[in-house]
């Protein structure tokens, strides 16, 4: 395991049975509020990819999205649980490890042809990660690919994103 790798496992908190019984939530809190580990992510998922645009995922994404396309010099757009978004929307349904949702993204967020890097913290089934490079893809954009802080491998998460690079700074 990487040093980073090892700092990152350091500070993530698991919490049993939330938000439901049988969940095992990582609460990336304590990451969050260690400085020099909290910029030693960003810095790492800013400079993997050459990118115009850094896609955040509501919620815990657009924590690590925003200051990754700041550190990137690319726009930030945020994909949003349905309803939350004031303009003309795509949208998209998914399954995700204890239930459904529906995400969107503002149809005008791209450029044809923008170059487009999705962020989250975690990647778990796979359903929304796979839900939002559709968006993107149906938006006109181009997804280089998909980062995450945290992968949970016995998820099986990677399996629906065949084709698309990703790169988890931590598997589990």
């Amino acid at each position: 395991m990487s040093d980073l790798s090892s700092l990152i496992c350091d500070r993530i908190r698991d919490v049993p049975d939330y938000p439901q019984p049988g969940v095992m939530f990582k609460d990336i809190t304590p990451l969050l509020a260690d400085s020099a580990v909290f910029t030693a992510v960003v810095d790492e998922l800013a400079g993997a990819y050459d990118v115009d645009k850094i896609v955040g995922i509501e919620a815990r994404g657009f924590i690590l999205a925003a200051p990754v396309a700041y550190r990137a010099r690319a726009g930030f757009v945020p994909i949003r649980k349905k309803g939350k978004l004031p303009s003309e929307t795509l949208e998209e349904s998914y399954d995700l490890e204890y239930g459904s949702a529906t995400i969107e993204v503002h149809r005008d967020a791209f450029t044809e042809g923008d170059r487009v890097l999705i962020v989250d913290d975690v990647l778990a089934t796979g359903g929304t990660a796979e839900a939002t490079v559709e968006l993107v893809r149906r938006a006109g954009a181009e997804v280089v690919g998909v980062a995450v802080l945290m992968e949970l491998a016995f998820l099986k998460g990677r399996e629906r994103l065949a084709g698309v690079d990703l790169r988890s700074l931590v598997i589990v």
